[in-house]
């Protein structure tokens, strides 16, 4: 990236040179402030100052973006190696049309049907890739900028300044919306942070949670327990057994809770009754029956334990995954309002609730496990968005031979797990799709 900026009055602006790209390819900047006799230390000092680190804070967040990408980018590679094997079988044909046709046919068919979906995400992840790159050189650009500034105290023209931030920022939210999202294709190897409490229990951190706040909740069984343990950061997580208790007004239900936007959803026990604890008050803000919903083991997972009621929470807010006699036991999954705890929407599905190992919510789609022990994949779908299901084979590791919660939280983009007495995080990978006209 070359690029000079020109000031209308050298004097009393600045000037950014010739910035390129060192050995370890960051971007470098050359930064000319204004004379000194042009400083002035007043307001401005702190607006840049607050600037810089506004600037500083979506780096971080591009960063996060920037890793993303390129662990996806190895399901793409891996996808290109398929497609030039179809090429090959397509070669095949060609050079043994009277040998074996109709077999040959047959398979190439099978893999084409298998690989058309992914057509339009190789054509169109290059352009995402792209997109990241240029919004890490912007922002670091901005960064040398700033910094340079700020030791100088220079009166620039920080209203033309903010306008660029703001504007990075702006389309750096809209990328960062699009990439979130996207089809599950991969479940990574399984870290194991902690081993502690008994066979069943739930552990999570709140997905809307302040930047830099990393509480741990965890909640030890799946009835006959009202305490709710809070540890101070993921490290004493790990690391020590320090933490607060917090002792809810009901013990709870299964092990389908969630902690979202500081507060602790949980079902009654032996009711269908979901309460939200607002965990900074220590007190009950709001309780609402979720009709017809089967409870106190009516309609469990395959494991049981009271896990009629599943709270959890994806990228587009709070949902409860439960059955109903109306749906013949069916998997019914509900939209809820995480004030009201009113349904805003529900969808019904054709997947028994007991025959469901777990399942967990990602951009909207629900994801079912098919068991609980042993080898254990992800076997079936179902998008709220298009109100259609799929089944499909992801596998992934139970380490400890059997899950008792399983929880996706989109900040971390990784999946919780409560595995025989060991608390289990497994990293996703998602595929996305930006269109051109998007960008």
């Amino acid at each position: 990236m070359d690029g000079t900026v020109l000031p209308a009055n050298p004097e009393e602006s600045w000037q950014v040179y010739s910035s390129g790209q060192d050995g370890e390819g960051r971007c470098v900047c050359t930064v000319v402030a204004p004379q000194q006799s042009m400083c002035s230390r007043d307001a401005r000092t702190k607006q840049l100052r607050q600037l810089l680190e506004k600037v500083q804070n979506m780096t971080q967040s591009i960063q996060v973006l920037d890793q993303r990408t390129q662990r996806e980018l190895q399901y793409v590679e891996k996808m290109e190696v398929q497609l030039r094997g179809l090429q090959t079988k397509f070669q095949q044909v060609e050079e043994n049309h009277m040998q074996n046709v109709a077999k040959q046919y047959k398979a190439i068919k099978a893999k084409m049907e298998e690989l058309r979906p992914l057509i339009p995400v190789l054509v169109e992840y290059k352009a995402d890739a792209k997109l990241v790159l240029q919004f890490k050189e912007e922002v670091q650009n901005l960064t040398s900028v700033l910094s340079g500034l700020q030791e100088e105290m220079g009166a620039y023209d920080y209203e033309e300044l903010h306008s660029r931030v703001s504007n990075l920022e702006e389309r750096l939210r809209a990328c960062m919306q699009k990439l979130a999202c996207g089809k599950l294709t991969g479940i990574g190897e399984p870290i194991t942070v902690k081993t502690s409490g008994s066979r069943f229990g739930s552990w999570m951190t709140d997905p809307l949670a302040p930047e830099g706040d990393t509480r741990v909740w965890y909640m030890d069984g799946y009835h006959n327990n009202r305490f709710v343990r809070e540890y101070k950061s993921m490290r004493d997580f790990m690391s020590t057994d320090n933490f607060t208790s917090h002792r809810l007004p009901h013990p709870w239900s299964g092990t389908g809770q969630v902690v979202y936007n500081g507060s602790i959803y949980f079902n009654k026990f032996q009711s269908h009754v979901i309460i939200k604890f607002d965990l900074r008050t220590s007190a009950i803000s709001k309780s609402r029956q979720l009709d017809y919903a089967g409870f106190n083991n009516a309609y469990h997972y395959a494991w049981g334990g009271h896990s009629d009621i599943d709270l959890m929470a994806d990228e587009g807010g709070l949902w409860a995954v439960y059955a109903t006699n109306q749906n013949a036991g069916n998997i019914v999954v509900s939209k809820l309002n995480p004030n009201t705890l009113q349904i805003v929407k529900s969808w019904t599905t054709n997947h028994p609730k007991r025959s469901a190992g777990e399942s967990f919510m990602i951009c909207g789609t629900l994801y079912v496990t098919n068991g609980y022990s042993g080898g254990t994949k992800v076997y079936y779908a179902y998008s709220t968005n298009s109100s259609t299901y799929e089944y499909m084979d992801i596998a992934f590791q139970n380490k400890y031979s059997h899950i008792s919660m399983l929880d996706y939280n989109p900040r971390d983009r990784a999946l919780y797990a409560w595995n025989n007495g060991h608390q289990v995080l497994y990293n996703v990978t998602l595929f996305h799709v930006i269109r051109s006209e998007e960008l």
